[in-house]
């Protein structure tokens, strides 16, 4: 993969040795990274992952807890402790856990190590909402319709902001994600019932009742942009990716680029991207998340980390984005200027789970066989072997399979193949549902939206 940072001009920390708080399939591709940039790594993991393999090929591996994700992944103390301990000069937090922690972020500066990530204050803008949709107005991002204003706990005030934007109307949690937090509305008569649940949901989930009122779209796809940033100014933006396949909010199949959007109406929008990053000061790699309906773009969120489907902004711009990420947080300056990025061919990623194929089930337990595709435009991000106990603690993603091909049509039979030849034995996974998925007509021709799967599977239970 081509440089895309010139550290002869790098003005950041020179770490040698980086700290991974995370574990899985994550873990293991950011080891990867760091070995191939020559860094030293250090694995973090609990009484659970004892045995994981990239705790073994790391230079250092030190437990932090118990299996209980609160007393190990989500212990911040411990995490720097662990780092002090071993001599990591950085922390690299994945995704999920404390990736999005402003928090965080900040006590790993003020232990005056680097957080491979944005600032503290980029983290606490872009995770409330409200704030976020603020500074991407004074961007010029498109959001969707709705202000950009806490939604007040008058319910008469909560009724004049509904009547504005028009039913339907979605009603989310400020600090909120993962697809939760999150109701909609379609009249008048169910507001009140809907705020009032909403906002004890949020209290609890989030630690905050702040809400937020949207106008809710009825078939919209769900598009992302990958932003790249350096900490000296400049910022590209990698394409684009298509999420709408989603179950209870949650991603199922990723591909890049979105099928059947003009370039000259994704352009000023990845353009609006870079820009809100300059404003912000943002650093290292961001994800804008977008509501596409009608032409037309609606920011809902960014997810200020490393995200799962990566692999296919990868595949299609022939950039390594891990790398780039530990770069940026080096103070390296971006040596790439937008008309350097050049997209090309066809990529899909399906996160294999551990679970039921049919009720979605988590699916604990060992893992007597794997086989796993290999060839052309074929990767598998894993850390599973014949042998490994998937524990029952965690998110149940144990690989990611992504294909790449010239074209769409090429890769949706490159997949099919590469799905044909998966298996794990000794647990339930989804590779069934995943392999029926990409049977679906609809689906290879494009003509999804966030609702589809979700009325695929419906279908397919009566049937």
């Amino acid at each position: 993969m081509p440089e895309t940072f010139d550290s002869s001009r790098s003005s950041g920390p020179r770490f040698d040795t980086v700290l991974i708080a995370n574990r899985g399939e994550i873990a293991a591709r950011i080891q990867k990274a760091c070995r191939e940039l020559g860094l030293k790594t250090v694995v973090v993991y609990s009484e659970a992952d004892r045995e994981a393999p990239y705790g073994k090929t790391a230079d250092n591996a030190l437990c932090i807890g118990p299996s209980s994700a609160a007393k190990s992944y989500l212990n911040r103390d411990a995490l720097l402790l662990a780092a002090r301990l071993t001599g990591a000069g950085a922390i690299h937090p994945g995704y999920g856990f404390l990736s999005e922690n402003a928090a965080f972020a900040d006590a790993v500066e003020k232990a005056g190590l680097t957080f491979i990530g944005p600032s503290a204050a980029s983290i606490e803008t872009m995770g409330d909402k409200i704030a976020a949709k603020r500074a991407m107005i004074a961007a010029g991002v498109p959001c969707v319709p709705g202000p950009d204003t806490a939604l007040a706990d008058d319910p008469a005030a909560a009724e004049r902001v509904a009547l504005e934007i028009g039913y339907p109307v979605i009603v989310k949690a400020a600090g909120g994600g993962g697809g939760r937090g999150m109701r909609v509305v379609p009249d008048a008569g169910q507001l009140h019932e809907a705020v009032a649940l909403t906002r004890e949901e949020a209290r609890k989930a989030f630690g905050s009742p702040s809400l937020y009122m949207e106008k809710f779209l009825g078939h919209p796809r769900h598009i992302e942009i990958q932003v790249l940033c350096d900490t000296h100014g400049n910022a590209v933006w990698l394409g684009h990716r298509d999420c709408s396949m989603q179950r209870r909010h949650q991603k199922v199949v990723e591909e890049a680029p979105a099928p059947g959007i003009p370039p000259d109406v994704i352009r000023p929008v990845g353009q609006a991207c870079v820009e809100a990053c300059r404003q912000i000061g943002y650093r290292g790699v961001g994800t804008f998340e977008f509501l596409y309906e009608d032409g037309a773009f609606y920011f809902i969120e960014m997810n200020t980390r490393l995200q799962v489907e990566h692999p296919v902004t990868e595949m299609t711009s022939g950039l390594d984005i891990v790398q780039a990420q530990i770069r940026a947080a080096q103070g390296d300056p971006l040596d790439l200027l937008q008309g350097d990025v050049k997209c090309d061919g066809h990529a899909f990623e399906c996160r294999i789970n551990a679970e039921d194929p049919d009720t979605f089930l988590p699916s604990a337990g060992v893992i007597t066989d794997v086989a796993l595709p290999e060839g052309p435009g074929i990767r598998v991000d894993t850390h599973i072997h014949a042998g490994y106990k998937v524990p029952p603690y965690y998110d149940s993603l144990i690989a990611k399979l992504i294909v790449h091909a010239p074209t769409r049509a090429e890769a949706m039979a490159r997949m099919r193949e590469a799905l044909a030849g998966t298996r794990v034995e000794g647990i339930s996974t989804n590779i069934p549902f995943l392999r029926a998925l990409f049977e679906d007509s609809a689906f290879a021709r494009g003509e999804t939206d966030i609702h589809y799967l979700e009325q695929w599977l419906k279908q397919r239970s009566a049937s």
